[in-house]
């Protein structure tokens, strides 16, 4: 494995040609892209044409320029480094690419159609949402939908133990395994198949004493769907042990909403003034409709007047986010306070509820509002959210993080990304910083899981992994990087040692995540994917071995999907 390397970089700068050539280029770049999809033939051609147009236009692009995000263009191995800063990306194309004449028989585990240039891109994800409702509802005896599981949100609701930094943005940490030996009995078709783990680490969640002071608004439901037992008696009890345990220099306001929102406490500094905030969390009722975009409108100005400069200013949303009135369109009730999320720097939190959720609108406020998300069925998970996770992780070390990884072609045949199925981004947009990305604080671990098919006896260098964000505070971009060669994924994924490192049980959490998708067309299945019964084997052995709740809780809640029917 190797170790990761930081390089502060600098916004790009804008290209240096004649007037018209940057216009050119990006026209080039987007036929380019389309046409290496189908004639791969004609790429080599045209990339020497572009280069040939480019020196005529007089400006031409020289080493330095390929230079501008502060990373290196080629690694010591010279293999080519994740895509070099660019001014902007292409024309928008919709985010949606197909497949090519020439690309049967390859890609054909990709969720989206292959790269020629074997890059994958995407932008950073806290989100636990997904997993947390798939628990209630499967011991409820029911199976999820297959369209509210997201692979990674399965994976990252358990944290690791990757190395962390000293202060704000990320390290690296890349391994893997092989998915299955050939003695296992998987045949020839899963003998060249790795999983390969990207893992990131913020650095760790420090004493509260010591963090910035916060100004939260708690946006509350109390639309007659909240009634519900686990609902909004489970909010109201979380948000007053809250109350007690946050800074007396924190401050807290609080929106309700139905039919209707208002104001039910402005921003209101703690100091002596908790019983004020216990009195107004006491009046909270459930009555009438939802309508979750007056809540957020009305939420997001309540934080725009109570907003405190050298505070970390949240809008927390607390929801089962079945909006039935007003705007219920998530993108529609995010331009509302567009102005608050970007000249504020405001950022969401939404934390869900109910058997019945409205998972899809949760995620996309969350995605973006510059937040994240989680879901609680349980005064427990409530408590531990709202007392012990929030106050502690109020502060934010990252903003437009995305990552990179560019597989090396001489050692890997194909590649998919599991999951991030909403946060794709377009490889030439990852150093173009207007270009959204994720947020992340500190105690977060971030991991994206890869099924690699490497060639036939490969040796050597099989990936690099970029993490790029910009700091909080200046907003200024840095980048972290690491990579991995073929031996680091040699080892037998079910052995001691990734069972010591944390990689099994996010092979679980994915593989898991993959059976109860299963059925639904959009996508196929894991190489080295193992029926239910055996995945809760192993759940069950790592749980002994662990002593871990949470995978103790994992092991069981795989035990109940295996009851059900598909």
């Amino acid at each position: 494995m190797r170790r990761s390397e930081r390089h502060r970089t600098e916004r790009p700068d804008t290209w240096g040609g004649p007037p018209g050539s940057r216009r050119l280029l990006r026209l080039l770049r987007l036929r380019l892209r389309l046409r290496r999809q189908r004639v791969r033939g004609a790429f080599v051609a045209a990339t020497v044409s572009l280069g040939l147009l480019l020196t005529a236009c007089g400006g031409g692009i020289g080493e330095d320029s390929n230079d501008r995000g502060g990373s290196k263009a080629r690694e010591d191995n010279g293999f080519p480094a994740p895509a070099p800063g660019q001014p902007t990306g292409p024309p928008d194309t919709g985010g949606e690419t197909g497949r090519g004449e020439g690309d049967e028989g390859k890609g054909e585990l990709r969720e989206t159609a292959p790269s020629a240039d074997l890059l994958s891109t995407f932008a950073l994800d806290v989100d636990t949402a997904s997993y947390g409702y798939a628990r209630r509802t499967l011991r409820e005896g029911r199976r999820p939908d297959p369209s509210t599981v997201r692979p990674e949100e399965f994976i990252n609701s358990f944290r690791q133990n990757y190395e962390r930094p000293d202060g704000n943005g990320f390290t690296v940490t890349m391994d893997g395994a092989r998915t299955a030996a050939p003695e296992d009995g998987f045949g020839e078709e899963n003998r060249d198949w790795r999983l390969l783990r990207v893992g990131l680490a913020t650095r760790p969640a420090e004493d509260s004493r010591e963090r910035r002071p916060a100004a939260l608004t708690f946006v509350i439901d109390v639309s007659g769907s909240m009634a519900e037992p686990g609902r909004l008696d489970l909010a109201k009890e979380s948000l007053d042990v809250m109350t007690d345990r946050l800074r007396d220099d924190d401050a807290v306001a609080l929106v309700a909403f139905s039919d209707e929102a208002r104001t039910v406490l402005p921003m209101t500094r703690l100091g002596d003034h908790r019983g004020r905030v216990h009195e107004a969390i006491d009046t909270l009722e459930p009555t009438d409709s939802t309508n979750l975009g007056a809540g957020v409108t009305v939420g997001y100005r309540t934080a725009v007047e109570g907003l405190r400069e050298g505070a970390t200013n949240r809008v927390v949303l607390l929801s089962d986010a079945l909006a039935n009135t007003g705007e219920t369109d998530a993108d529609a009730i995010l331009d509302r306070i567009a102005d608050a999320r970007r000249e504020h720097g405001i950022t969401l939190f939404g934390v869900g509820v109910g058997s019945d959720y409205g998972d899809a609108l949760m995620e996309r406020l969350a995605d973006r509002g510059d937040g994240h998300t989680t879901y609680v069925s349980s005064a427990e998970e409530a408590r531990k959210v709202f007392c012990d996770e929030l106050p502690r992780n109020i502060d934010l070390t990252a903003r437009d993080a995305k990552a990179q990884v560019a597989f090396d072609p001489r050692t890997v045949d194909q590649f998919r990304l599991i999951g991030y199925d909403n946060r794709r981004v377009a490889d030439e947009d990852f150093r173009d910083d207007r270009v959204d990305g994720g947020e992340t604080g500190p105690g977060h671990t971030v991991t994206a899981l890869y099924a690699v098919r490497v060639k036939p006896g490969a040796r050597g260098h099989v990936a690099t992994a970029t993490v790029r964000w910009l700091d909080p505070s200046t907003r200024v971009p840095h980048e972290e990087t690491g990579g991995v060669e073929a031996d680091s994924l040699d080892r037998p994924l079910w052995g001691p040692a990734t069972a010591r490192s944390g990689l099994q049980v996010t092979a679980v959490a994915a593989y898991f995540a993959d059976a109860l998708r299963s059925g639904d067309g959009r996508w196929s299945a894991l190489p080295g994917a193992l029926p239910l019964r055996e995945l809760g084997r192993h759940a069950s052995e790592l749980a002994s071995t662990t002593q871990s709740p949470p995978i103790h809780q994992l092991s069981t809640t795989i035990t109940q999907a295996t009851t059900l029917a598909p």
